[in-house]
């Protein structure tokens, strides 16, 4: 067995973080009209042994709120005297859009479409290059946290390219029951990191703007099983839990007519081909259409709001190998673990 060496300080934006401690940075992002700096808040917890450089990062899109709230309760619990390696936490990345309660940038970019982005480039590729080459080039393993769009809500779920080894086994160790094996897109951190070997997963649940309990709980949770996976903690990822199953495709259902969405199913129930999924109608009713699915599979995604254009996407499905019937018990039983953590941490925090 290794032995485990002596941590070093580590080196952050010109600052320096001892062995054992932990720093608030500020990345200057930009200046407002007024000249008053804009700031990306960066917390470094430097452990007292040496292992991997973890980044934790959220709201690279302004209004994914979840995110933010799982790195909250992740440096809560963070002990720097028992860590192996150092956490780099980043609550919020977009800090315009985070303002804004928006999804882009001022000048209207989506930032995880932008990097490695440009020192001479849009307000967007600016900020991806500043974020990506002062931040995310020290790491040695991402944590993108995300959540669905507004009015669109996610299952708890990671996406992740499966062909890397490395890469595979964190979306594994994250303990979520669907795994998404999603190919790399260009302009997004996970793709340009994973050009220079840094291992990202993508963790995806909930919906902008939203607070969801069951969402954040799991983030939380995962977030700590793939830093026993990492060894940076003590401890290994519980037995009882199921292997997660590998999703080899999705896609969304789409709206074929305007009108009045009454969806029949909802996040994480399965369903067979040829099954309504919700009926499309008129305000007075007098014209309804019925939105099959073309095939089995699993609700992994949908709209909220009920109103819907032609084209508009409704629900995602994703299609297993395996019986679907089995992913949604696993579901319902990740679901259920889930909700007894989040009482027990409500438990914890009252008590506290």
């Amino acid at each position: 067995m290794a032995k485990v060496k002596i941590n070093r300080p580590f080196s952050l934006l010109g600052e320096s973080v001892g062995v054992g401690e932990r720093k608030t940075l500020a990345l200057e992002a930009a200046k407002l009209y007024t000249h008053s700096p804009l700031n990306i808040p960066i917390e470094v917890v430097n452990g007292v042994m040496e292992g991997p450089v973890l980044m934790v990062c959220a709201a690279i899109h302004g209004d994914e709120l979840n995110g933010v709230e799982v790195v909250r309760q992740l440096l809560s619990k963070i002990d720097a005297s028992k860590l192996r390696g150092t956490i780099i936490a980043v609550p919020i990345v977009n800090v315009f859009g985070f303002i804004h309660k928006s999804r882009y940038l001022p000048d209207r970019r989506d930032m995880n479409r932008s990097f490695p982005g440009s020192e001479r480039g849009s307000l967007a590729g600016r900020m991806a290059h500043m974020f990506f080459n002062q931040v995310a080039v020290h790491c040695t393993h991402i944590i993108d946290l995300h959540t669905g769009a507004i009015h669109r809500t996610n299952l708890p779920q990671i996406r992740a390219n499966l062909d890397d080894e490395a890469t595979a086994d964190m979306a594994k160790a994250f303990g979520t029951p669907a795994v998404i094996n999603a190919s790399l897109r260009n302009g997004s951190l996970r793709s340009e990191a994973a050009n220079l070997g840094i291992p990202v997963i993508t963790y995806e649940a909930g919906e902008a703007l939203r607070f969801d309990p069951i969402a954040i709980a799991a983030g939380v949770q995962g977030v700590d099983y793939v830093m026993r996976h990492l060894k940076m903690i003590r401890g290994k990822r519980p037995k009882k839990l199921p292997d997660p199953i590998i999703a080899g495709s999705t896609s969304w259902i789409r709206a074929e007519v305007d009108g009045i969405v009454r969806a029949q199913v909802s996040l994480g129930e399965h369903v067979e081909k040829g099954q309504v999924l919700a009926y499309i109608s008129s305000p007075l009713g007098d014209a309804e259409l019925e939105l099959l699915a073309p095939k089995g599979g699993i609700v992994i995604g949908q709209q909220t709001m009920p109103l819907v254009n032609e084209g508009d996407a409704v629900f995602h499905l994703a299609y297993f190998a395996n019986d679907n019937s089995l992913v949604e018990q696993q579901l319902e039983h990740f679901i259920d673990e889930i909700n007894d953590l989040d009482e027990e941490l409500k438990t914890a925090e009252l008590n506290n």
